[in-house]
């Protein structure tokens, strides 16, 4: 039997801000849709254009109030092929929560405060 990742799932608040914020911060661009008749929810799945693997965004609309993270000791990693750079991008739009200088990483927070390990890809 063979596992391979299809894609990690947060909930957010508000989709149309995440949306923004992934694709400004990250580069991900929506590549998948499901919002049923209904309305209650809806799922987006962002990809990177390389890999198959997916973030799968789900939007509740009755939730109203913020998704307890705990510590956020859970997180996604996103490898960077221009480190420096993508650093210099994510200071100007104010995003850095935590840094690792020791360890060549930092961490970006999304608009709901989930946390985001940026690496360079020779860490990867």
């Amino acid at each position: 039997m063979k596992f391979k990742f299809a894609h990690n799932n947060i909930n957010v608040l508000n989709l149309e801000k995440s949306l923004k914020f992934y694709e400004e911060a990250l580069g991900l661009k929506e590549v998948k849709r499901y919002a049923p008749e209904s309305g209650e929810f809806i799922l987006v799945y962002l990809g990177d254009g390389e890999t198959s693997h997916t973030l799968e965004l789900t939007w509740l609309r009755d939730r109203t109030e913020p998704y307890n993270l705990g510590e956020n000791e859970f997180h996604l990693a996103l490898t960077v092929d221009d480190f420096e750079a993508a650093y210099e991008h994510h200071k100007k739009m104010g995003c850095i929560c935590f840094e690792n200088k020791e360890m060549g990483i930092y961490f970006i927070n999304d608009p709901d405060n989930y946390w985001i390990e940026i690496l360079p890809s020779s860490m990867g």
